[in-house]
């Protein structure tokens, strides 16, 4: 019976390190970096922010379900649901007008 060596470390077992990889141009190209101008806009994707709100616990369960059956994030749900409201609104109402800035 033939014994082992063992001394080539887990990388031996594994294969070559990513290292190896992108010397050889298997990387995936990296994205364009977003450029961060709030502390909410940090691990988001580019057009995203983070935000908090206080919402009916009756209808955040509700969302849960419909994310979990329909297999979505609940993120997509909240944008689903701010679109067909902004949507209405502009339909009956015309065009919303930006927030004057503050100075």
């Amino acid at each position: 019976m033939a014994k082992k060596n063992f001394s080539g470390g887990l990388n031996s077992l594994l294969g070559e390190p990513k290292q190896a990889e992108a010397a050889a141009g298997t990387e995936e190209p990296k994205a364009a970096k977003k450029e961060i101008t709030k502390t909410s806009q940090i691990g988001t994707k580019d057009k995203e922010t983070r935000a908090t709100f206080i919402v009916n616990e009756d209808l955040l369960e509700k969302m849960k379900s419909l994310a979990y059956w329909d297999r979505v994030l609940i993120k997509d749900i909240v944008n689903t649901a701010f679109e067909e409201h902004i949507a209405r609104y502009e339909k009956k109402n015309g065009p919303i007008k930006e927030m004057p800035k503050k100075q």
